[in-house]
């Protein structure tokens, strides 16, 4: 699918999945506290497409995806039938009303949950965290060394290289020096410290990488399969050679070569080509052709495959997964209050925050990489989902949570003029994030 369409299919996707969860929190608590649900909307705007349950409610669909709502009887919002008195959402007691407004975040929180359990039930395909540090960069004056496997971030053990780079990648809003422990290829065991404290302050997550240089360790140049009727085999090369030279100019990674292949070919086909076989030299020569292999756009090739990397896949049983789930759950809900803490008090950058843009890339980035991987940024959106709207925001649930909590203490509810004036604030304030949002989202994309 092309990735444009594809972004808009799987953020509508993820949109329509997480919104309406989170409304059918509010509306299932609302309908157990007696409240009557005027609409159930996915969606604002123009209704595309709605019909009456037989409860009473108006269904929708509406045009524009991003959100949705949950109306019910409000004597704030017009004359209720005395008939129905009994069911108007402001005069049930307090604490049903922070039920209600509580359940579309809760329903978020659950959704979580069960997502993470699912993706460590079905495996989320992944590598192992074996790694080469840049030159002159961060991690190669922390002594990273090529071919170092990451076993531990700040004490926390890590198995594959997405782990890795999480701990690692929310250690770098605080900018403080992070232990990491690695396995080097001799097999002996280091302690190092990636300094952090070195990276400048107000760039955000993407910049602070580049500057820590720390990498998948590059694969080796092995020809670990060696394609039938293709130039390499013709000429006598075998799978697990190893190449060692192009025309002269040595091979070091499996990089080396596809970039020498075509670099090369564009002056003459006819390559010579040293390889080691069996712990001997062994010079070749081989015609490279102008094809199109797997799929791939159409290059110089000699027909060879490299060696996979190693693999890590987590993949648990029912109990475990649920373990995990709850683990994983919860050092994502601490990871995203510590960065909301560090924007506040400025010590992150709000470079880092991400708008519908970078949420549709994702999405489509995720869904293409497999069910587990999407399963994850599901389970990771619907979390800010949650938190986002216990964020004391008025126009957020947790704006209305905190009216409610006020009405408990006081013992009366906040006046109509103080949450009218909230109400203007919280707009603002929710206005400013989206367009601040939008504006790193467009600032990604375009050149510098």
């Amino acid at each position: 699918m092309n990735p444009f369409f594809g972004s808009v299919f799987w953020l509508l996707v993820t949109l329509g999945v997480l919104v309406t969860f989170h409304e059918f929190g509010h509306y299932w608590v609302a309908r157990r506290c007696g409240v009557k649900v005027l609409r159930f909307s996915v969606g604002f705007g123009k209704a595309i497409w709605k019909r009456i349950g037989r409860d009473g409610t108006e269904y929708q669909v509406a045009m524009i995806p991003l959100g949705g709502y949950v109306k019910m009887l409000d004597a704030r919002e017009g004359d209720v039938d005395p008939a129905l008195a009994g069911q108007e959402f402001t005069g049930k007691p307090v604490w049903q009303r922070i039920a209600i407004v509580a359940a579309g975040p809760g329903f978020n929180l659950i959704f979580t949950i069960v997502a993470f359990w699912l993706m460590f039930m079905l495996g989320k395909p992944d590598v192992a965290p074996v790694i080469t540090a840049a030159p002159q960069s961060l991690a190669a004056k922390a002594g990273i060394r090529a071919g170092d496997r990451i076993l531990s971030v700040d004490g926390k053990p890590v198995a594959t290289w997405s782990d890795s780079m999480d701990t690692i990648a929310n250690g770098m809003l605080g900018r403080d020096p992070l232990p990491v422990q690695v396995r080097g290829t001799d097999g002996t065991q280091r302690q190092l410290v990636l300094p952090l404290n070195q990276l400048p302050a107000g760039e955000d997550i993407g910049q602070y990488l580049d500057k820590l240089g720390l990498n998948l360790a590059p694969l080796p140049p092995v020809a670990a399969t060696v394609l039938p009727g293709k130039p390499a085999e013709q000429a006598g090369m075998k799978g697990g050679d190893r190449i060692l030279s192009i025309n002269g100019q040595t091979v070091t990674s499996y990089q080396d070569f596809q970039r020498l292949i075509p670099q090369e070919a564009a002056k003459s086909p006819s390559l010579q080509v040293i390889v080691e076989r069996d712990g001997k030299s062994l010079p070749l020569s081989v015609t490279a052709r102008m094809e199109s292999l797997e799929g791939q756009p159409t290059n110089w090739v000699i027909g060879v495959s490299p060696l996979e990397r190693e693999q890590a896949v987590l993949r648990y049983g029912p109990l475990k997964a649920m373990g995990a789930s709850l683990q994983t759950t919860w050092d994502s809900t601490a990871a995203t209050f510590n960065m909301i803490g560090k924007m506040l008090t400025g010590q992150a950058s709000t470079k880092n925050l991400s708008g519908v843009i970078g949420i549709a890339q994702v999405a489509n980035a995720s869904a293409n990489m497999g069910a587990g991987w999407f399963l994850s940024f599901l389970a990771m959106v619907s979390l800010s989902l949650a938190i986002l709207n216990l964020l004391p925001i008025p126009v957020l649930d947790g704006g209305y949570l905190l009216y409610y909590l006020i009405e408990l203490v006081k013992g009366s509810p906040v006046s109509e003029r103080v949450m009218m004036a909230g109400q203007y604030v919280g707009l603002v304030l929710l206005f400013t994030l989206m367009g601040l949002a939008f504006y790193n989202d467009i600032h990604r994309i375009l050149p510098s």
